[in-house]
């Protein structure tokens, strides 16, 4: 295979953001595409194949116009970036940045950073219902809180619900000492902290005190019709079938509902089925409702989270492959 030199200019200041502390960046692109690349005087060398070359130098030119947009790169920027280089997808880096949602109380911009978080909050804009369904560290929950909170302060719907079941890893709320409110913060303080750092502490206090901003566990919807209103149900694998109809026939009109859910971490008792899975296959056709399935590539917090989902996914295939087998 022929190797080549392609030339580039590179602006010095943005060295440091798009090549990482160390270069630890640059060495990732070289590592994974098999090239070589070297900095002088702001101009960038990149020595390997035809093909391999081309793939770098793409990679870098889209992470360098994600760094003149004032984006801090980070090692997810650098991976996906490499991933979709090797799918011919490499545009799609700029694309997706383009796509604000808000911005947070200091000014830091939120927007998608996978083409399935895209995807999820397109269907969001679209949909009456959308299910968000993957891993943890996907941004589905918090991606539905900037667009709840966006549509809040568009004027799209009056108020803002947010709600889960008040079950986690197999531990009871009686253990929990208080009152009721005491018992169920816990299990809601994912949500809050979301809310606090989109919308600061002191206006969500204000928007609560008012009614306008609605956190609470599930229990509280049943009877309840909710019109005009952006509705946020959080680990909803969590949920019984029978709660999960309960919710959704809550919907009223102008609404907008987001569901999200992990399936791999059900926490009900053995052998009740989640609300969740039963969902995905009764109103899987119908029209108006999206699914949206986010995976490890969705992955946006630290990159061993990434590696983990992926070594949880391997055990579980090779366990029900197993499992299939002995059968």
């Amino acid at each position: 295979m022929s190797m080549i030199e392609t030339i580039m200019d590179f602006p010095v200041e943005h060295s440091s953001n798009v090549f990482g502390q160390f270069d630890s960046y640059l060495k990732k692109i070289e590592k994974t595409l098999h090239v070589t690349i070297i900095m002088r005087e702001g101009e960038l060398r990149i020595i390997g194949s035809d093909i391999a070359a081309g793939r770098a130098r793409k990679v870098i030119e889209n992470l360098l116009s994600l760094s003149k947009r004032d984006n801090t790169i980070t090692q997810q920027n650098v991976d996906y970036a490499l991933a979709l280089s090797m799918e011919g997808k490499e545009d799609k880096v700029l694309e997706i940045d383009e796509d604000i949602i808000c911005r947070t109380i200091q000014g830091k911009p939120i927007k998608p950073k996978t083409l399935g978080q895209k995807d999820y909050v397109d269907q969001i804009r679209d949909k009456m219902i959308t299910f968000g369904i993957g891993p943890a560290g996907t941004g589905k929950t918090y991606l539905a809180m900037a667009m709840g909170i966006t549509a809040f302060k568009n004027n799209e719907v009056n108020r803002i619900i947010l709600t889960r079941p008040a079950i986690e890893a197999g531990e009871n709320l009686g253990f929990l000492p208080g009152d009721l409110q005491s018992k169920v913060d816990p299990y809601l303080r994912p949500l809050y902290d979301a809310l606090h750092e989109i919308m600061g502490a002191e206006s969500f206090m204000n928007y609560s005190e008012k009614g306008l901003i609605e956190v609470a566990p599930l229990a509280y919807m049943r009877g309840r019709t909710l019109d005009n209103a952006f509705i946020i149900l959080d680990e909803a694998q969590n949920t019984t079938p029978a709660q999960m109809k309960m919710f959704l026939t809550r919907v009223g009109f102008g609404s907008k509902v987001v569901i999200t859910g992990d399936l791999t971490q059900i926490d009900l008792p053995k052998g009740v089925s989640s609300g969740l899975a039963i969902a995905q296959r009764v109103l899987r056709r119908v029209e108006e409702i999206a699914f949206i399935t986010l995976t490890n590539k969705d992955v946006v917090r630290h990159p061993l989270v990434q590696k983990i989902v992926q070594a949880y996914e391997a055990y579980e295939t090779q366990r029900s492959q197993n499992h299939k087998n002995r059968s």
